[in-house]
């Protein structure tokens, strides 16, 4: 079924932020599967209206990492605090699944799953009031979507998939947004269409973390850009991170073709594992 641990009973409407602190702060985060290392001493925060990218191979540990952050899952060490207090709990967490992890033959409608951000601030018990439906309702016309909202949701193109899981986030009023690879299996049109409602989230002031295989998308509409392989190779704007001798540390020999004259590289990695990714090494 759709995921949907990020909502429900281990969130509380009654969390306060403490405005003087970091939308997200992160301080020597560590996890382990099974004795194996996925995150390896991270330590970053966040501010409000910050658009970041997080890159990096296949298994680098970007799912693990929005895991964490969203509170399913418990660190081996370290801390994750939103707005000042650990992440269990927080109703200001949206997230974006990626879509080979949705059932979409589950029988539910994309008002449906914009609901679902409201049920996070209204609890299991309560019904939806009439408040709550305008906001779905204007979350979805936000989206582009809002003359689909009794299709069924396999009925959805990919974007337009992606673009009703943002109207829930948006439905939750969230002030952080966890998207992992909303840009995989988009043609360009619908790509553009997700960059645009960034642009729209921005000037709302919420804070978004995009997981991404496209480095040259990361540089061109990402403030900042995590370059991350368990642990975090680089940290800061495109032309501090996305330098050769950075990006083959994190990607090993998946980064490949190197013209040193023309400072161009070929990733041989995307979110499918097939394919490649090209950029340019500052």
């Amino acid at each position: 079924m759709i995921p949907n641990q990020y909502l429900g009973e281990t969130l509380s409407p009654n969390i306060r932020h403490q405005e003087n602190q970091p939308v997200l702060d992160v301080h020597k985060l560590s996890v382990r599967y099974n004795g194996r290392l996925a995150l390896d001493n991270l330590t970053f925060h966040l501010h409000a209206g910050e658009r970041i990218a997080v890159v990096g191979p296949n298994g680098a540990g970007k799912s693990t990492l929005f895991k964490v952050v969203a509170g399913v899952l418990t660190p081996s060490s370290g801390e994750v605090n939103i707005y000042g207090s650990g992440p269990r709990g927080h109703v200001c967490i949206g997230y974006v699944p990626q879509r080979s992890q949705v059932d979409w033959r589950f029988p539910v409608t994309v008002a449906d799953v914009a609901m679902m951000g409201r049920v996070a601030r209204l609890g299991w018990l309560r019904m939806p009031g009439r408040k709550d439906w305008e906001l779905v309702h204007s979350a979805l016309s936000m989206v582009g979507l809002d003359d689909l909202h009794d299709r069924q949701i396999s009925q959805l193109s990919g974007g337009q998939q992606q673009r009703m899981f943002i109207a829930r986030a948006l439905a939750q009023e969230a002030a952080l947004m966890l998207m992992d690879e909303p840009f995989a299996g988009l043609d360009l049109p619908s790509r553009e269409e997700i960059l645009d409602l960034l642009d729209k989230l921005k000037s709302q002031s919420v804070t978004v973390m995009v997981a991404t295989h496209d480095l040259e998308e990361a540089a061109r509409y990402f403030d900042r850009i995590m370059l991350l392989n368990q642990r975090m190779f680089g940290f800061g704007t495109a032309d501090i991170v996305l330098q050769y001798d950075r990006l083959r540390a994190a990607y090993g020999e998946r980064l490949r073709q190197v013209d040193e004259d023309a400072k161009e590289w070929t990733v041989a990695d995307t979110c499918c594992g097939e394919g490649e990714t090209n950029g340019n090494a500052h």
